[in-house]
């Protein structure tokens, strides 16, 4: 699978948890130390977040780092 579509998995997942867990990508930005712009572009696929990064976020959601890179 080409990386821009394991990126927009990764941003589904992340989004779907988030909504999920009814978290803004305010207060997700808030919680992980990052921008909302830059929650945004994860979410639709358009930047590579560090690994360090994306287990932030799934600590802030309380999920497992492997439910947020299932099909990635």
């Amino acid at each position: 699978m080409l990386e821009n579509g394991r990126l927009k998995n990764l941003g589904i997942n992340i989004k779907s948890e988030r909504l999920r867990k009814n978290i803004s990508q305010e207060r997700l930005a808030e919680l992980t130390n990052i921008s909302r712009n830059s929650v945004s572009l994860i979410e639709t696929g358009k930047i590579n977040p560090t690994v360090l990064k994306v287990l932030d976020i799934a600590n802030v959601l309380g999920t497992d780092l492997n439910a947020l890179t299932k099909d990635v």
